[in-house]
């Protein structure tokens, strides 16, 4: 009992000390957890005062950002499993410090958890998982001919008021948590994240007529999967900008580090301190190394045995598959299948 208190002690005084986002500790939240009082906030792991405040008023609120903080989890290690830095430090209770310092990966993790709490909270409100919010507002501009609007769109403008509110917060607070620089380019990715989520924002339709002729659509601005907004983000962080932060005008901002000749751009996503390989185990450097890394052998990419590796070699195994096969249609109306197996070869690095 007592070590489990020490644990949880370690936990939430880590979050108040260096990351904004120490609140990706809610995946470990107990999925038996339902929060409706407001003494559960305090058993809620990486929260600072004023996000535990939203939690003891919204209550209801709580059980949308734990869903949020595991669809970061999920949504980003499937983002970069062909890379060798894998998101897997989300998994990590002490957050080692890739996601502590100003690196691009910290930059990508900041701006996919603004984007995901708010994408999230917007499709609860759709799908009436939170009774505080309801459907989004019809747009003002007429549809096409042979189109009308309808339906449910999903609240973007809701979750991007509470989700930022949320999760902008450790970076707002007054206390003297971090360095000013981290705090700007966290606020700044967390925003890009946001914006990418609003381009995410998308007409989508459902046919009526007589026959399946589709002659009137139904349509709502609806979002696109969290998983799409991921990539475009994943791409941002492949051309992120290194920044510094020095004086211009009256006050320090964050300019390019070898263009300073320009202001940071509103939709580029930005780090303060280069990224290690990731090639080796570094807890230092939050890195968890690539050995055991499956890797493709065939790829000319970042997944390759080569790149993946790091040039160390890799290792073959044998796997066997069962899969349906021989699959056959019967009138009317089920499918029946038979079982195979084969092998497959795979590859791991040394």
């Amino acid at each position: 009992m007592k070590k489990a208190f020490l644990t949880l002690s370690l936990i939430l005084l880590l979050s108040q000390l260096c990351c904004g986002i120490k609140w990706l500790a809610l995946t470990q939240s107990p999925s038996s957890l339902h929060i409706n009082k407001t003494q559960h906030c305090k058993m809620l792991p990486g929260l600072v005062s004023s996000q535990a405040q939203l939690c003891r008023s919204n209550l209801e609120l709580m059980q949308t950002i734990i869903q949020a903080a595991r669809e970061v989890k999920k949504v980003c290690q499937k983002t970069f499993l062909d890379m060798r830095w894998n998101c897997s430090t989300i998994d990590s209770p002490k957050y080692l410090p890739d996601l502590e310092r100003g690196t691009r990966e910290a930059a990508f993790v900041y701006a996919l958890s603004a984007a995901a709490i708010s994408h999230t909270i917007a499709r609860a409100c759709t799908s009436g998982d939170l009774k505080i919010c309801s459907c989004g507002p019809i747009p003002g501009e007429i549809p096409e001919p042979g189109y009308r609007w309808g339906g449910c769109a999903d609240n973007l403008h809701y979750g991007l008021v509470v989700g930022s509110k949320f999760s902008d917060s450790p970076m707002k607070m007054k206390k003297k948590s971090g360095s000013h620089a981290n705090k700007l380019m966290h606020l700044h990715n967390s925003e890009v994240g946001r914006q990418a989520l609003r381009d995410a924002l998308v007409m989508k339709c459902k046919c009526h007529g007589v026959s399946g002729s589709c002659s009137i659509r139904t349509c709502w601005r609806g979002l696109q999967d969290l998983k799409e907004v991921a990539m475009d983000l994943k791409i941002k962080y492949l051309s992120a900008t290194k920044v510094v932060h020095r004086p211009m005008g009256t006050r320090k901002q964050l300019v390019p580090k070898d263009i300073d000749v320009r202001p940071v751009r509103e939709n580029e996503l930005v780090y303060l301190q280069s990224s290690p390989d990731f090639c080796s185990k570094n807890d230092k450097l939050g890195s968890f190394g690539t050995t055991d890394r499956q890797c493709n052998k065939t790829s000319a990419g970042s997944d390759s045995c080569d790149l993946m590796c790091c040039g160390r070699g890799y290792n073959p195994y044998s796997e066997q598959l069962v899969e349906r096969c021989h699959c056959k249609y019967h009138w009317c109306c089920y499918v029946t299948c038979k079982k195979c197996e084969r092998t497959v070869e795979r590859y791991v690095c040394k």
